[in-house]
């Protein structure tokens, strides 16, 4: 079930979006500005291709846009165009896709973030906090990365800010252990939502990859179900090694959904497409900016409208 108050923003997404949309929807436009013909058409795939949407997925749009070609060879720039956004969005899903509802009386909802270091992990689990919290939502964040005291630090003061409470390890301590402490306090506390921050991981890295499942298991001592998520920030400027991460990531850890961070900061926003198709794990929710309330659930509809906007 869809969650009243996590409403998309057209305005933000459109906002965030405007260097990808650049890249997408500016240099379509330009691209059939001389007129739609074969040669044209066959200049897409590059643009699409450079847009950070994916060989395969650049590829395949050309191949729909030359048979809507073929079936109408009077089509104008405009319809054209509308064929592709109609295309886009059938690769992407039509969405919004839901993030765990919680619900009173059944005991916390546990959300587990994951990630690589860099990529906005903690900030997100800060933002994601204050949208419950603003919707009425008791939240308690845990703080599972012992590797780093900043990024412990960090998500305090986000904490103090948001007004919400945080279980914190001591440095160097089992996260599985601080994951296991978080979800029972929540639980003793009467949490709604418990939102917890696990250490950076390299895919590289197979000990600390295997990790994530011992706090998973963590999690279900506590709760049975737990985690009800597990969300997978990924940088959208990285562009298609975020495709790698999230590969490599969902080999160790089931994963419910993701979170694309940085969008407002890259041209590389077309890089949701290819992640949707090839991966199957939807994006649950975008950020659009730095500040706190800079997070946006992901809708398709709104995605692909944004990247052709005027």
């Amino acid at each position: 079930m869809a969650l009243n108050f996590f409403k998309s923003g057209y305005s933000h997404i459109k906002s965030a979006l405007s260097k990808s949309r650049s890249a997408v929807g500016g240099r379509v436009a330009s691209l059939f500005r001389s007129g739609v013909n074969d040669d044209t058409i066959d200049k897409l795939e590059q643009v699409l291709y450079e847009a950070d949407l994916g060989v395969e997925t650049a590829m395949a749009l050309t191949e729909q846009m030359h048979a809507v070609y073929k079936a109408n060879r009077q089509i104008t720039a405009e319809g054209l165009v509308a064929e592709l956004q109609n295309a886009l969005l059938e690769t992407v899903g039509k969405g919004p896709f839901d993030i765990a509802e919680v619900q009173s009386g059944t005991g916390p909802t546990v959300i587990l973030i994951v990630g690589v270091n860099g990529n906005g992990k903690t900030t997100s689990v800060a933002k994601l906090a204050k949208r419950y919290k603003d919707a009425g939502k008791r939240v308690l964040v845990g703080a599972a990365d012992t590797f780093r005291a900043a990024a412990v630090d960090q998500l305090a003061h986000w904490a103090e800010v948001i007004d919400v409470d945080i279980v914190k390890g001591q440095s160097g301590a089992d996260p599985a252990a601080v994951v296991f402490d978080t979800v029972t306090a929540g639980k003793n506390r009467g949490a709604d939502v418990i939102i917890v921050d696990t250490a950076g991981r390299l895919q590289t890295k197979t000990n600390l990859m295997q990790e994530l499942e011992k706090m998973r298991r963590s999690c279900q001592k506590v709760l049975n179900g737990a985690p009800h998520e597990t969300l997978l920030v990924l940088d959208a400027s990285v562009g298609q090694n975020a495709i790698d991460q999230a590969k490599t990531f969902s080999g160790y850890v089931p994963l419910s959904g993701l979170v694309l961070t940085k969008l407002d900061g890259s041209a590389k926003g077309g890089i949701a497409v290819p992640i949707q198709k090839q991966l199957g794990v939807p994006i649950k929710f975008i950020g659009t900016g730095e500040g706190v309330s800079d997070l946006e659930p992901f809708n398709p509809e709104q995605y692909v409208k944004a990247l052709f906007a005027e």
